[in-house]
């Protein structure tokens, strides 16, 4: 493989210089190259694609090539033997232990000063941290798994995926058969596809996830003014995304008794009850409501439960309706009651 230099993009001969290597490229260099190039110290920064340690040493930073980790010298090589960085080994705080590839490393050390770069909020504000947290976890955790070949979960799938970012940049590439095997034009691309790809997620997590936990945390901090018991909800606005919030929130304010019940406004106008699930990927649920409720509807079953106002009871139990707040709560403070009376009604 030729070791020359590929320079894309520039003629501001003071720009600083990215390294990393040449030939076929893979998702995690062209996302970290992708980020640097966010930052105003590397905006205007030539890429160098080249393999020659010479060449590289006069480079500013070099991500995914050089056999070295040394964020004093901004080298963010991992494939040296040695190499078993995770983002929890280098920041203990945080949860992940899942190998770094150099898209991981660049975020781990420059994510936050990224971040405030492309949303204006500052590198201590609490939302940043809490986006930087959410698009690791569900963006760059991925690719920094594919890249060093990290199953997701033991024993052999039952399909293939192959629509993954890390793959769509993968098919970029040259085909083994295409004419020409040069890189160049395909890395452009695959810089431009996997930037947008995140641009537009952050705006998801900026313009609409953070603004739901924030809906999501209002509700929790209220909820004894609710009910009294702290085990109901009340959302200002129906519709919210709430149940990854709730269980963040829960163990981050600490929250003693878990919480059981949601209470929103649908887009009708009425009201809903609905139980939270033991978990974010089950249907089984912290408390149901009653089961002689369940299937029951209208004045059939305000007349049973003794509540005006009712409108359904879903017949799995984790759902209701009534036509008013005060309806809404009256079923899940009853629901309440009778699992104390009787704890055998508990999650279904």
């Amino acid at each position: 493989m030729s070791s020359q230099p590929k320079k894309v993009c520039t003629e501001n001969m003071t720009a600083k210089k990215i390294g990393t290597h040449n030939g076929t490229f893979h998702c995690d260099e062209v996302l970290a190259c992708f980020f640097l190039r966010q930052l105003p110290e590397y905006k205007d920064s030539e890429i160098i694609r080249t393999r020659d340690p010479a060449l590289l040493a006069n480079c500013d930073i070099v991500v995914d090539v050089g056999g070295e980790f040394d964020p004093k010298r901004h080298r963010y090589d991992h494939h040296q033997r040695t190499f078993t960085e995770s983002f929890h080994s280098l920041c203990q705080e945080k949860p992940w232990v899942t190998k770094l590839s150099s898209a991981g490393l660049v975020y781990l050390h420059f994510g936050r000063q990224l971040l405030s770069q492309l949303t204006q909020l500052k590198e201590d504000d609490r939302q940043l941290e809490v986006l930087y947290d959410k698009l690791y976890e569900n963006f760059v955790e991925e690719v920094d798994a594919i890249d060093n070949g990290i199953s997701q979960y033991e024993g052999e799938a039952r399909f293939c995926i192959s629509s993954t970012l890390s793959a769509r940049v993968g098919h970029l590439n040259p085909r083994w058969n295409s004419k020409t095997q040069d890189t160049e034009e395909g890395f452009k691309k695959a810089m431009k596809m996997v930037g947008e790809e995140f641009l537009d997620r952050l705006d998801f997590y900026q313009s609409s996830w953070l603004p739901a936990r924030t809906v999501v945390e209002e509700a929790v901090k209220q909820r004894h003014q609710v009910d009294p018991s702290g085990e109901v909800v009340l959302f200002s606005q129906g519709g919210c995304p709430w149940k990854e919030h709730l269980f963040a929130l829960e163990k981050e304010l600490q929250v003693e008794a878990p919480i059981k019940f949601v209470l929103y406004q649908d887009q009708n106008g009425q009201w809903r009850v609905q139980c939270v699930p033991a978990g974010l990927n089950t249907f089984q649920n912290r408390l149901s409501l009653p089961e002689e409720w369940r299937g029951v509807r209208d004045e059939a079953l305000s007349e049973l439960s003794g509540i005006k106002g009712c409108i359904f009871v879903h017949a799995g139990g984790f759902i209701g309706g009534n036509k008013t707040q005060e309806g809404a709560l009256e079923m899940a403070r009853r629901t309440l009651q009778a699992a104390v009376q009787s704890p055998a009604n508990g999650s279904s």
